[in-house]
């Protein structure tokens, strides 16, 4: 492995630098430090892809850095991590491609980006060798040049052997999917991202998440009860928390309704002065836009549920843009990608208000954060200023929290969910001696004994 530094100095051809804390060394003392390893190819400037691989660019001239590239390392700069490039260059002990070729491409990353340190493996197949990616030598050596503390830093990769990389290391990793032809990382990356700067804001913003050690008379986001049984719908109310409801034809079904429209004027009569969302049933959009206009038409508290799509995967849009021109407060539902919330939010704009309900609790459940999601989302819907953003289908009371810190407007719980709200700031060493005796008393109800 050889390595080079953007202060460094020396006759090797990748100079690491003089240690941290040393005289000219130009970087603090030492002290335990956090970092951001970042590949080269794929993740700092564009891969030439080939039969679906990817593959360094020839030559120095020839690299194309992202546009958000210096920017979002600037970003990581300035959030107090040091910036390390890791790079696999096998091609060097192919044959195929010369050390001076990998030095000015190296040379060009620390002189364009503001990289601190740049670790490039030369060596070709598995066997001795410990720098090779997915083994973590890189890092190490980095980590120890450096001072960092791998359990606070991150890998950035493009590639299954950079996530392994930066597991094996102990850093939590971030996986850049371009779409390469080839294994995805396995376990999953901590997160995954289309591209740098949306990388960046995932590590920024886990690591920017506030305790929740705060009541809920803290919180900014607010509060919508999300069901469709009409005892726990007025129990809610009588809350001043809740700030309004939600509901939609599966949680219908599930607490017994049978008429639609009656139950829903039903819950407008009681609750005539929150906002309340209804969803259309309709597969199609010219009977989704009839039943749209018809639910509207309930009560000027009424939002209309449009689903993002049909059920053929056939995009709402079109539908979204022409209510929205007529007047019609909707809540665009069951989104999951920022994609989704972009094109939707230029439908809404200059429309009346709306919500847009990205299903992060959903996006959870296939093992990806949701929080630089709904962080990204809440930027993409300033272009309509009407439009508030819900997290919906939360799991668990943090994510009420989550979705505060993440600058979401507004969340949707479950009744039971939202009860636990008298937890917050609950005392852990009371708490976990109410578990035990709760332990104790079922043992006893069920009359165990061995």
């Amino acid at each position: 492995m050889v390595a080079d530094s953007a202060e460094g100095k020396g006759s090797s051809p990748f100079p690491a630098g003089p240690p941290a804390g040393a005289p000219g060394s130009g970087r603090p003392p030492r002290g335990l430090r956090k970092a951001v390893f970042l590949d080269r190819d794929g993740v700092l400037n564009r891969a030439e892809v080939k039969a679906g691989k990817p593959h360094p660019p020839k030559d120095a001239a020839s690299m194309d850095f992202f546009p958000e590239a210096a920017g979002s390392l600037k970003r990581l700069k300035a959030a107090g991590f040091v910036l390390l490039c890791v790079t696999n260059q096998p091609d060097v002990a192919r044959g195929t491609r010369s050390p001076d070729n990998v030095r000015a491409m190296n040379a060009r990353a620390l002189a364009e980006l503001p990289l601190d340190g740049l670790y490039a493996c030369l060596h070709d197949g598995p066997d001795g060798c410990l720098c090779r990616k997915p083994k973590p030598g890189m890092l190490l050596e980095g980590a120890r040049d450096w001072n960092v503390d791998l359990s606070r830093s991150f890998m950035v990769g493009d590639r299954a052997g950079d996530i392994g990389a930066g597991r094996a290391a102990g850093c939590r990793t971030v996986f850049i999917d371009r779409g390469y032809d080839e294994p995805r990382p396995a376990p999953a990356a901590d997160y995954t991202c289309r591209g740098l700067a949306e990388a960046v804001e995932a590590i920024i913003s886990s690591c920017k998440r506030k305790s929740v050690m705060k009541t809920a008379a803290d919180l900014k986001v607010k509060l919508f009860a999300d069901g469709a049984d009409k005892a726990g719908m007025l129990e809610m109310n009588r809350n001043p928390l809740i700030k309004g409801f939600t509901t939609n034809p599966t949680l219908m079904r599930k607490a017994g309704v049978t008429d639609y429209e009656a139950f829903a004027k039903d819950i407008l009569k009681e609750i005539p002065d929150k906002p309340l969302s209804f969803e259309v049933f309709s597969d199609e959009f010219p009977e989704m836009e009839r039943q749209a206009r018809l639910i509207a038409s309930w009560g000027p508290n009424v939002y209309v549920k449009i689903p993002v799509t049909n059920s053929r995967g056939e995009s709402s849009a079109e539908l979204v843009g022409s209510l929205a021109k007529a007047g019609v407060r909707q809540n665009v539902t069951a989104m999951m990608t920022l994609a989704q919330v972009r094109e939707i939010a230029a439908k809404l704009a200059g429309g009346p208000p709306a919500y847009v309900s990205v299903f992060a609790g959903r996006i959870a459940d296939t093992g990806r954060d949701p929080v630089p999601l709904m962080t990204a989302a809440v930027e993409l819907l300033s272009v309509a200023p009407g439009a508030e953003l819900i997290w919906a289908s939360p799991r668990e009371l943090l994510n009420v929290f989550q979705a505060d810190d993440s600058g979401c407007h507004i969340i949707t719980a479950t009744n039971d969910i939202l009860k636990k709200l008298s937890l917050v700031g609950k005392d852990l060493t009371e708490y976990s001696l109410d578990t035990v005796k709760m332990f104790k008393g079922d043992a006893e109800s069920a009359g165990y004994s061995l």
